[in-house]
């Protein structure tokens, strides 16, 4: 009886012992993230790439290039990780005041290597910095929130993404937990 009653502690005591921080929370969370973002890049045919629902809008590529060029920029600010350099097309529409359109390929490969480098960023990030304000100080940003403000703002711009998908009659990828 007592060896019965040592092994159910034991088994209710082993997930004490874990070590998930939150590090490794926001790298699980990001990994799924970009998956998915790259699913909806990829849900679009190239020729939809300049599609816009209103002149107002972004073109479906460029909202792409948007969500890579700012997740490289957070990933690096929370890390203190230098950003891999921008593709030559992308440095091109970053410049440009009147947006140009974005190729599916040069997108879906930015996004690739942005999620990539988040990855990198995110596991070498110093568990100081989750704490510390980093990056810019005029964001007086902490890399959490470096983080999470822009997991949240893929979200967004991904949910505007699905909608441009349905509008051209696709059917957009299922979110995996």
């Amino acid at each position: 009886m007592k060896k019965l009653f040592a092994l159910m502690l034991l088994t209710v005591a082993l997930p004490c012992f874990s070590q998930t921080t939150d590090k490794d929370v926001l790298l699980k969370h990001w990994k799924t993230s970009g998956d998915l973002t790259i699913a909806v890049a990829n849900a679009m045919p190239s020729e939809g790439y300049s599609f816009r629902p209103v002149p107002a809008e972004m073109s479906f590529g460029e909202l792409m290039v948007h969500i890579a060029a700012a997740d490289r920029n957070a990933c690096a600010n929370a890390s203190g990780l230098t950003a891999p350099a921008l593709p030559a097309k992308v440095g091109d529409w970053t410049k440009d005041l009147v947006k140009a359109d974005v190729d599916k390929e040069t997108a879906v490969q930015f996004l690739q290597d942005t999620f990539a480098f988040c990855q990198k960023a995110i596991t070498e990030m110093p568990a100081s910095n989750m704490a510390t304000v980093v990056g810019p100080a005029n964001r007086h940003l902490m890399g959490s929130e470096w983080l999470w403000s822009y997991f949240t703002h893929t979200a967004h711009h991904r949910g505007q993404a699905e909608v441009y998908l349905r509008l051209k009659g696709i059917t957009p990828p299922t979110y995996a937990f």
